[in-house]
């Protein structure tokens, strides 16, 4: 109600003065209104009452839904760095990094590298009102969220079980990269890339990214382990 009355005010501030009604004292002031001009003004103000009613209604973007370019400059910026699986094992073993597996549970049970933590940056959908099915179409010109939407509970299940100062790789299925190629000058995104971005907000500042991803991990036949299910 409070969004229909501010719309309908702003609307009103547009009407000629000599055909505004403001109150009762616009019929006894010698202001001539006729039906047929309330209806012509209806017409032509109409849209604009609408547009401003569903803007009113839209959710400001997440960190996560920021533009590539933004988040690729931040990680460029904060040094995070890309590694491959080989180095990502060795760093594992011998400098006690910690793989920090952003992909979705179900997967992450079925083989993941061991050590590994799991915190699904993107969980399976549990709602489908209008505007986050738009929002959601958005992240799936990527190919890698169908079904699925951002976990609002990412950073804050992060800092339960990684402290500011661990040194983390983070991993998913496919990885993305920042590096620039002919078809792609920016690199290319991945829930990888946009968990590092997160972290990287939050304070977190020891953080790589596994180039190639989980994908490449399991295609060098390097170890790893899967969760019995219950």
């Amino acid at each position: 109600m409070t969004t229909m009355i501010a719309a309908s005010s702003i609307v009103k501030a547009n009407l000629p003065c000599s055909s505004r009604i403001s109150s009762c004292s616009d019929f006894t002031s010698g202001h001539s209104w006729r039906p047929s001009e309330a209806a012509k003004h209806y017409r032509v103000h109409g849209v604009r009452l609408m547009r401003i009613t569903c803007a009113a209604t839209k959710t400001a973007k997440s960190p996560a839904e920021e533009e590539w370019k933004i988040k690729r400059q931040l990680l460029l910026e904060k040094r995070v760095r890309s590694v491959d699986v080989k180095e990502a094992l060795r760093l594992q073993k011998e400098n006690n990094f910690v793989i920090l597996d952003v992909r979705p549970e179900a997967e992450f049970k079925q083989a993941h590298p061991p050590g590994a933590v799991n915190v699904q940056i993107y969980r399976l959908i549990k709602e489908w009102t209008a505007w986050d099915i738009a929002r959601r179409a958005a992240f799936a010109f990527f190919g890698i969220f169908a079904g699925t939407e951002e976990n609002p509970e990412f950073i804050k299940s992060v800092e339960e079980k990684l402290g500011k100062d661990a040194k983390i790789i983070v991993a998913c299925s496919a990885g993305g990269t920042m590096k620039p190629t002919q078809n792609l000058p920016d690199g290319k995104q991945s829930r990888s890339l946009i968990a590092a971005y997160l972290l990287v907000l939050d304070g977190y500042k020891n953080v790589f990214h596994l180039e190639g991803g989980l994908y490449q991990w399991f295609k060098e036949d390097l170890p790893a382990e899967a969760e019995e299910e219950d």
